[in-house]
Parts: C-alpha cells; structure tokens; sequence
C-alpha cells in the first residue's frame, strides 16, 4: 500500500530547474513588508531589504511545484523574465483576517520573505489565493543587487549550534530552533531543550527514516526575563521575541506578532525551517506553512505539541479535528477544494487521495472502529463537523493520543523532505 501511496499522491518536481550558479550566490536577500487591512481587504507596504549570510535551500529545487501555502512568492530574472525561485507560503495575518476582531478592525501584521541572494536585476512578486483558490498579484518589487538601500546582515548576531548535523546546507533540510523566554542563566537549557525536540522529530515517520538528510540548528540568543507573555493572567515578560498565549483571544494560541525579530534571530544560521522553544510549561503552540512554529518546552505533552504543529508549518498539513475552541470563521469554503493535501470537500477529491482507497471501503467512510486501519475519506476537519474529510480514522493531525502521522500526511512529508535534501 504504501509504494501505491507513493505513485499515487507523486508531486511533480520541475524538469526545467534553474541551475543556482547562473543567477545567485549562495546567502540570502531578505524583503520585509506589512500586511495591513481588515476583514475583507489587504494591502501589502514595503518596508526594507536585508542581505544575510546563509542560505539554507536546495541549490537544486528553485522552482516550487507543490504549490502549497495561502500566499506565493515568484522571482524572476529581470532581464530575461524568466522564474528563477518560487515558494509557497503562509501568515498569520492570513489566519487573523478570519476572526471575529476582523470584521471590527483594521491591524498591520510584519512579513517577511527570503530568497536566494540574486547576481543580477530581478523582479519579486507575491501572490495571494482568492476563495476560490485562484493566485492573484498582490505587490512586486524590481531590485537590483548592488542597491545601496540594502542592508547589509542587520541581523541580532548569536552564536549558532550543531545539534544534529548531516551534511552540507544546501544538500540537507536545514531546521533552526531558536528560543524565546531563556535567559543569560538559562542557555544550558535551551541547548538541552534543542537537543531533546530534535530527538522527538527522529521518533516519527517519515522523519525517523531521513536522519541523514536533516540538519538542525540552534542560536544561543538569551531574553532579558524567563518566560512569555500569559495576557488572561496577566502575565507579561520581556522576551526577545515577544511571544505571548491568547494569540487570537485562544488560550493555547502561542505565537508572535514580531516577525521581524524571529527572522532576525534565525538568519544567524542556514534554515528552512524556524521552530521557536518557549520557555513554559504552560500548554500551547502554533504552526504556519513556511512561516514559522512555536511550542512550549516543558508541557508534558510538548513532544506531542511540537510534531503536530511541525506537520503545519513543515507541510502544510490542516488540522483534521472538526470540535475545538478555535477563534477562525468560515476557514474553509466547502465550494472549494482546500489546497491543503490532507484534507478533502470532495469537489476535487481526485487531486487528494481518491485513487488509493479500496474499491470495498465506503465514502463517507464510518466514523468506527472497524475502519481504524482504512485509508477512506471520514466526515470532520478543518474545524468542521460537517462537509471536509480526512483520510483516517486517527492521527496526530486530529488527537494528540495518536502515535504517528497517517499514510496521507507521511508521505507528503516525505516528498518535502526530499524537496529540500536534494
């Protein structure tokens, strides 16, 4: 079942990849931007471009044909309009633009995106989906290499860390964790914090079969105080990056506003993926696509935490519990086929996982017992009880009591994995 799996579900991968060495040097250019705007309108303001030392991606894989995320970057030689990097992405504006607060206000959100350090004139843009799932121009940007309004590493500079090391960047999936609420006092912690959650991730498949093609990192950075931000207790701690619980009025909704200080502290290491320890044992975390992931350190379920929202932030993965105390309004149109890979509302299930369910297994699939081994499609995700399917009975996208992601999301992973380890 599981080569089935891998035939069926294949992602394309470009044929035509861009050859690294012909448009970029290996660092990084850095556009910080705003998201500003309400419920319904967003306008994206530029605010400066950053030139950092590492750069963490595949010198192969340019070119994004998985096409995931709510938000997509393109960047084109100048000269030739040809696409040169692509990827997709997330934010937490995005997300926030779907609560009740919304509809009341008008807020500004940082961004930020990376990308290979351009040898020449090029053309960044972004793109946003509508509801219907279509990509539409939202801001580009010409920029020359030589501009003189680029910064040059205005990054907070501190030591990085080898926890787990492969190999070479650019041949490896580079993960840095990086700490929030650990003080000067507190850095052995935060080492041993690191060193423990990159083991978590080697108990898990697919991850615990890739070992040699995953990097991960840590950054040394200390906060002036212990802790994060607890507003419904009113708790609050000078931190480096300012994380706080009740993200979104959710109590377990731990995230930060400050991205641009979280891009700061992880450019001090090559990275595709950020992952911020926080320094509580109070439950909670978060997970956006490409974007970054946030967990507490000492809940004693944070192992749990971290690999669920890993599946977020790492691939995109939806939730697939349908009962929660989620803030969001109407996540998903049911009109539309989500594009997030392991959910369905049966308008396009033949881009999911149709093809791989046994012709004897029911759709709707029964929400029983008897089919807790059965790649089906089962009613309730998203947040939704009614109209979005998941493809198992369990998993640790749906309940932190499950042990492994399910065949769908692993083998998404996988091909991530190999997206960013070639």
């Amino acid at each position: 079942m599981k080569f089935i799996v891998l035939l069926l579900l294949a992602t394309s991968v470009s044929v035509s990849q861009v050859n690294f060495d012909d448009y970029f040097l290996n660092k990084s250019l850095r556009v910080d931007f705003y998201h500003t705007g309400d419920a319904q309108i967003e306008i994206i303001s530029f605010d400066e471009m950053i030139e950092e030392p590492y750069w963490g991606g595949s010198h192969v894989n340019l070119i994004d044909d998985f096409k995931y995320g709510n938000y997509f970057l393109e960047v084109y030689d100048f000269e030739s309009n040809r696409l040169i990097y692509s990827r997709g992405f997330s934010t937490l504006f995005q997300e926030w633009q779907t609560t009740a607060q919304s509809k009341k206000l008008d807020m500004s959100f940082s961004g930020s995106v990376s990308f290979p350090f351009p040898k020449n004139k090029i053309v960044m843009k972004l793109f946003r989906r509508d509801r219907k799932n279509n990509f539409n121009e939202i801001f580009d940007l010409e920029i020359s290499p030589d501009d003189y309004f680029i910064k040059n590493d205005n990054r907070k500079q501190f030591e990085n860390f080898k926890i787990h090391f492969s190999g070479d960047s650019k041949e490896k999936l580079d993960i840095v964790f990086i700490p929030d609420g650990y003080t000067k006092e507190e850095m052995d912690k935060f080492r041993n914090d690191c060193k423990r959650f990159s083991d978590y991730l080697f108990n898990y498949e697919p991850f615990k079969s890739s070992p040699a093609m995953i990097n991960t990192w840590g950054i040394a950075a200390p906060s002036d105080e212990s802790g994060t931000d607890i507003p419904g207790e009113d708790i609050w701690v000078n931190t480096l990056l300012n994380s706080s619980f009740y993200t979104f009025d959710s109590e377990r909704y731990l995230m930060t506003t400050d991205y641009k200080s979280v891009k700061d502290l992880a450019a001090n290491a090559p990275y595709d993926q950020i992952i911020i320890l926080v320094n509580t044992d109070k439950y909670g975390g978060g997970g956006i696509y490409n974007f970054y992931l946030t967990t507490a350190a000492d809940h004693p379920v944070s192992e749990k935490i971290f690999i669920h929202e890993f599946g977020h932030s790492f691939a995109g993965l939806a939730d697939e519990y349908y009962t929660s105390d989620v803030s969001y309004e109407d996540f998903y149109p049911l009109d539309v086929e989500p594009w997030e890979p392991n959910i369905t509302t049966m308008v396009d299930f033949e881009s999911k996982w149709k093809n791989i369910i046994n012709s004897e297994t029911p759709i709707p699939t029964p929400n029983e017992d008897s089919f807790k081994d059965v790649i089906g499609a089962f009613e309730g995700a998203g947040y939704m009880a009614k109209g979005i399917y998941r493809s198992s009975l369990s998993s640790i996208m749906i309940t932190l009591s499950a042990e492994s992601f399910n065949e769908v999301s692993k083998d998404v992973l996988g091909k991530l994995i190999k997206f960013y380890a070639e």
